[in-house]
């Protein structure tokens, strides 16, 4: 290295990575199973504040949609405020922070059609015992605090320029991507897409990089996956079952950038620059440990003001809370109504039955009608199919369920609430395509099991 830094800043790098390697990818044993620190904090928290966090939430979504309506009359200044970054956005996202207000105000007072008051709809999101909110209300304090661990002091520059070679000719992505990808899969699906989202929206990923790692690597927990097989009452398979979630996940992710919607995102930053040279190629002079190395502290130096890196954690955890959770919940209950209430994901599965036939699934009629209905809730294909008598059906069904990766109550909404280039439509093609690929390689493999 050219440049001779500080000891405290080689303990920036070192100690508060090591840290947040920890909190976020390392797994731990906890009474309901291996869990990553971060979530153990979160269900922490969320188990202390279940009894008002609703009607925290409540005031929340009040606060945002009030603040994106009035800032839609303010004149923006020439300099960007807190409650620019806060309040002011697009008309149709402050309609959904008004949607959110109602569809809590309707759940939380029990008034209007039992569509919006049922606990199988936005109950499954505000639920006083626990919903969905509930827990990212959790996990977003404690990630929005304490992501600049893994962000801010060069761990990602460090693996950067080692991983550059495997992660760009395989999933043409960057190097740094590498850390993203396993906080996703070994932490949490929403841990991924936040992460992605800041790195995004910092200039490290291009629209179609960060398009391609939040749709891609953002799978659901192992603990998740220990919840959705059990539904199917298949414990007993959950190595294999995990086992095939990994198989078809990578598979996927080297086919799904190559492909439309990733491969049309622009190669654009977030500012709308184009990179004239990817930043992890490695210049003469250095070897890929050396130059990550010198990146790693250099981008420590540049936070060694902590009070500054703790004022943008705490600006993240209020973007999450008024920017993304009112979001999730208008779209997870209108994607939650349709699932309930009406035939609309049936009819979409409904061309699915002769290609499970073709591949000798057997209660294919009833396999096919959960094969859309998960973009609405990870949970749902399990929960339809957990009375299906064959145990190759309900082993494909929880299989193809996780691999598809994009559901609307937790992920999809999460993306659809940050700035990361990717709209309804996008999420819905890359569900369809993902269940498509899917299908075929889930089944041959429960074919060898069963």
């Amino acid at each position: 290295m050219n440049k001779k830094f500080h000891p405290l800043i080689w303990f920036l790098f070192i100690g508060l990575s090591v840290i947040g390697i920890f909190l976020f990818i390392v797994p731990v044993q906890s009474p309901d199973g291996l869990k990553v620190p971060i979530a153990l904090l979160a269900n922490w928290l969320s188990s202390n504040i279940v009894s008002f966090i609703h009607w925290f939430a409540y005031i929340v979504f009040i606060i945002s949609a009030i603040g994106s309506i009035v800032m839609h009359f303010v004149p923006q200044s020439g300099k960007v405020t807190v409650f620019d970054v806060l309040f002011r956005t697009h008309l149709f996202w402050t309609i959904m922070r008004v949607l959110a207000v109602i569809f809590a105000t309707l759940y939380l007072f029990q008034i209007g059609p039992e569509a919006f008051t049922s606990e199988n709809t936005t109950g499954l999101l505000l639920n006083p015992d626990g919903g969905l909110v509930t827990m990212l209300f959790a996990l977003f304090f404690f990630a929005g605090l304490l992501l600049p661990l893994l962000t801010d002091f060069g761990l990602l520059e460090f693996f950067g320029s080692m991983m550059v070679k495997i992660m760009r000719p395989i999933f043409k992505i960057p190097g740094r991507a590498a850390i993203d990808c396993l906080a996703s899969w070994v932490g949490d699906g929403t841990i991924g897409v936040l992460l992605t989202s800041r790195q995004y929206e910092e200039g490290n990923y291009t629209a179609r990089e960060a398009a391609a790692i939040a749709t891609t690597f953002s799978v659901v927990s192992i603990t998740f996956c220990f919840v959705i097989i059990e539904t199917v009452d298949l414990g007993q398979y959950f190595l294999p079952f995990y086992g095939t979630v990994i198989l078809t996940g990578f598979i996927l992710a080297v086919i799904m950038p190559r492909i439309y919607p990733l491969r049309n995102k622009p190669d654009t930053f977030f500012d709308g620059s184009s990179p004239e040279k990817h930043r992890e190629d490695v210049p003469e002079g250095f070897n890929p440990f050396t130059f990550g190395l010198q990146n790693a502290l250099m981008k420590a130096e540049s936070n060694k003001n902590l009070l500054r890196v703790a004022q943008g954690g705490l600006k993240n955890v209020l973007e999450m809370w008024i920017g993304i959770t009112p979001v999730i919940v208008a779209f997870g209950t209108i994607a939650l109504i349709l699932a309930e209430y009406t035939s609309f994901f049936k009819i979409l599965g409904m061309p699915f039955e002769p290609i499970l036939q073709l591949l000798q699934i057997p209660y294919a009629g009833e396999a096919a009608q959960t094969m859309i209905i998960g973009f609405a809730d990870m949970l749902l294909p399990s929960i339809l199919g957990a009375d299906i008598e064959s145990e190759l059906t309900r082993f494909f069904i929880a299989t193809v369920s996780v691999t598809q990766l994009i559901y609307m109550s937790e992920v999809g909404g999460l993306i659809l609430g940050t700035k990361l280039p990717l709209k309804l439509w996008d999420l819905f093609v890359i569900f369809l395509i993902r269940t498509i690929i899917s299908i075929p390689i889930v089944a041959l493999i429960s074919h060898l099991i069963f």
